[in-house]
């Protein structure tokens, strides 16, 4: 099992985020957790560049093989949140997904520099089951 304080991988292929804004539960989603696979994306593909575990000219990793086995909760606390529909299950603040994303990516970014071991079984699962396809 991979994990750091943010976010965890376990062996299922299983994604399971959780969302909540303004302590609300978000059960559809929104741009806070668009947000969030946006940065762990970003975080690892440059991971794996760095590291040359992906060549610099070659596609990006997969963002939905990312998300297999991702454990996450990615809360988020607005001013003025901004719903879709009636039922508030989905956040729908458009800034909310660049500014989730950069905190993702920069925490995560930190976190795979300061354990190389575990980033690296990460980006080797996923390229794995890419290559699986």
């Amino acid at each position: 099992m991979i994990r750091s304080r943010l976010a965890r991988w376990c062996g299922s292929a299983e994604k399971r985020i959780r969302g909540f804004a303004n302590s609300m539960a978000t059960p559809y989603g929104g741009t806070h957790e668009v947000g969030l696979r946006e940065g762990v994306a970003a975080a690892l593909d440059a991971y794996a560049r760095r590291r040359g575990l992906l060549s610099a000219e070659g596609p990006d990793l997969d963002a939905d093989r990312i998300a297999e086995g991702l454990t996450a909760v990615v809360s988020v606390k607005l001013e003025r949140p901004e719903f879709v529909g009636a039922t508030r299950g989905e956040l729908g603040n458009a800034p909310v997904r660049a500014c989730v994303a950069e905190a993702v990516r920069e925490h995560l970014g930190t976190w795979s520099e300061e354990n190389p071991e575990q980033a690296a079984a990460v980006v080797g699962r996923i390229l794995r089951a890419e290559a699986l396809d």
